[in-house]
């Protein structure tokens, strides 16, 4: 019964979740070490360090899938997608954002990887990957609040007794008096506001670095966006009398030598806008009030845009590696 599920083919979701995997922790794998040449908190160190080690171990056992599946390992990403001789280009403190947010989705990715593997060995796998991303996401976001850059979300009164909805402008908030913001809601409008904080950062730097002309243009723009975003997600928190987060960009230093080959820094940002897409909508589904819905609506119409334009750019420049794919029953027939 052990060795079963060598006998079970991979089903298209476990196969794409690996892939996807893969593609990712290759991509963080060569960011980590490049970091790591430009530390100098030693406890960030430290941290950098074990999620580096974790990434390893994740890849070396995705490698293990690939060819007891005899399926072709994907290229992802290597050292040849690195300089390691180039200046910082972040801060420490961005390098410690940057792994409590990459956790932050690693436990999204892990949890629906897992729901959908029959495997045992899949399950396992992504079992103890949760566990060690869990841990990984903890240290992070203590040190975060022992260095001082922890941010509260805001507060909310507690109410002296149960109440329910009575009015149907509970739902509204086009025109007239709008209801105070919900606890949901709140913790919306909080991530994704810190999420566009630090995808401007990163995009900013990438902007000074990059090679193509077609990908600086992209990068400008994606900037300009994620900062529009964040003064939206800001505004609305405001106008309720309650406080975000900070700018990262000061976190950006004045480099112009780049450390990570073109393609990867198009594919990082295509991971970005992914999951931000990914958030707004589950942003949506949980604001109840139909002004935040219309805005979430309308910041993913952009952003979905602003994604197949980088997705052109990915095709245009042979950078876009072809994910685990159906076969065309069509073309098959034809033959």
């Amino acid at each position: 019964m052990e060795q079963h599920h060598l006998t079970e083919e991979l089903t298209a979701p476990e196969i794409a979740n690996l892939w996807t995997a893969y593609q990712e922790d290759t991509l963080n794998i060569c960011g980590i070490s490049f970091f790591l040449t430009h530390v100098d908190d030693p406890q960030i160190r430290a941290l950098l360090e074990q999620s580096l080690s974790l990434a390893k171990k994740r890849q070396e056992r995705e490698i293990h899938f690939f060819q007891e599946a005899n399926y072709p390992i994907p290229q992802g990403f290597s050292d040849k997608d690195v300089n390691f001789d180039a200046p910082r280009l972040f801060s420490d403190k961005l390098y410690l954002e940057y792994i409590l947010d990459m956790s932050n989705l690693s436990i999204i990715t892990y949890g629906s990887a897992l729901a959908l593997a029959v495997r045992p060995d899949l399950i396992n796998f992504y079992t103890e990957n949760l566990h060690d991303i869990e841990s990984l996401h903890k240290e992070a976001k203590e040190l975060k609040r022992e260095k001082g850059f922890l941010i509260r979300a805001p507060n909310i009164p507690k109410p002296d007794q149960i109440h329910f909805v009575k009015k149907d402008s509970f739902l509204s908030g086009w025109l007239g008096d709008r209801r105070p913001l919900l606890g949901t809601e709140i913790a919306n409008l909080v991530y994704n506001f810190e999420r566009n904080a630090l995808g401007q950062a990163i995009i900013t730097g990438f902007s000074q670095v990059v090679e193509s002309d077609d990908a600086i243009r992209f990068f400008e723009k994606g900037r300009d966006i994620s900062g529009k975003h964040h003064e939206i997600f800001s505004n609305i928190l405001r106008e309720n009398y309650l406080s975000a987060g900070i700018l990262l960009t000061p976190e950006v230093t004045d480099s112009t030598v780049s450390p990570f080959s073109d393609k990867l820094m198009m594919n990082f940002v295509t991971i970005l806008i992914t999951s931000g897409i990914s958030q707004y909508g589950m942003a949506m589904a949980e604001s109840p009030r139909h002004d935040l819905a219309a805005q979430y609506t309308k910041l993913m119409a952009e952003i979905g845009k602003y994604a197949n334009e980088g997705a052109n750019i990915l095709i245009d420049h042979g950078w876009m590696e072809q994910p685990p794919i159906a076969a065309d029953r069509k073309d098959l027939a034809k033959r």
